[in-house]
């Protein structure tokens, strides 16, 4: 039997498709030509671990990335897709398996926090677009994360909390090391961007939190510290053993 192909039309040529962005916003590639999915994803993915660690004994937490935020279900194309974002007092479970998104009409109420990491395909959309969607959407914080140190964000590390039905800028403190803190009120932990690496600092511990790595370092030690025990305590009842054995009658 012949089967007869339809030859596949040529793509369209990038300089004929309309801009993604507004036409005011230069400086940056074009990012159909540029994408840097490999630059971006392992600091998402670090801050996405970091906090579902953090949270992993609160089942009414949502921690959440890479699925889509909308407002309803029938806007549902008009969305975005953060790279992570957490809900406190919600169904993680049945967000997920009902939706396998976060539809703010249907949970009943938006996320409290939401971070975009900066990439050269989305940094205009997420400093220009972004914020009055997320502040519509009345979403407590909004933060921005930028490894370059501010050449595709408006800043290294940027954070806006919603007052009045607007965003109003998070002040930010400038370390003698150069590393920029944040202080989230919504997750109670200070952001940290150091050497174009995102940390989350718990001030109370007095400490950063561990990222993946870490907490399997953690882990390990803290298994192997057990393990040890274990075995000193059985080899000193093994020894009070012998001792009761050879002592005299």
């Amino acid at each position: 039997m012949t089967i007869n192909r339809i030859p596949a039309a040529a793509p369209t040529p990038l300089s004929q498709l309309p801009p993604r962005y507004p036409a005011d916003i230069k400086g940056l590639p074009d990012p159909e030509k540029k994408p840097d999915g490999l630059h971006q994803f392992p600091h998402a993915a670090r801050a996405y671990l970091t906090l579902e660690h953090r949270f992993r004994r609160r089942p009414d937490v949502l921690v959440a990335g890479r699925g889509y935020l909308c407002e309803t279900a029938a806007e549902r194309s008009d969305y975005i897709v953060p790279d992570c974002i957490i809900a406190f007092g919600v169904n993680p479970v049945a967000i997920r398996d009902q939706r396998n998104a976060y539809v703010i009409s249907e949970v009943g109420k938006p996320p409290e926090f939401v971070l975009e990491v900066a990439s050269i395909k989305t940094a205009r959309y997420d400093c220009t677009v972004k914020p009055g969607r997320y502040a519509r959407w009345g979403i407590a914080e909004y933060w921005r994360f930028d490894r370059t140190g501010g050449r595709l964000h408006d800043a290294p590390l940027a954070g806006d909390r919603l007052a009045g039905g607007a965003y109003a800028p998070i002040p930010l403190t400038t370390g003698a090391d150069g590393a920029l803190w944040g202080y989230s009120e919504v997750l109670g932990l200070c952001l940290c961007w150091n050497s174009g690496r995102l940390r989350f600092y718990d001030p109370e511990d007095g400490d950063f939190l561990p990222d993946l790595g870490e907490a399997r370092a953690q882990r390990d030690a803290a298994v192997a510290a057990r393990a040890a025990m274990s075995a000193a305590r059985a080899a000193a009842a093994e020894a009070e053993l012998w001792q009761r054995r050879d002592a005299p009658e």
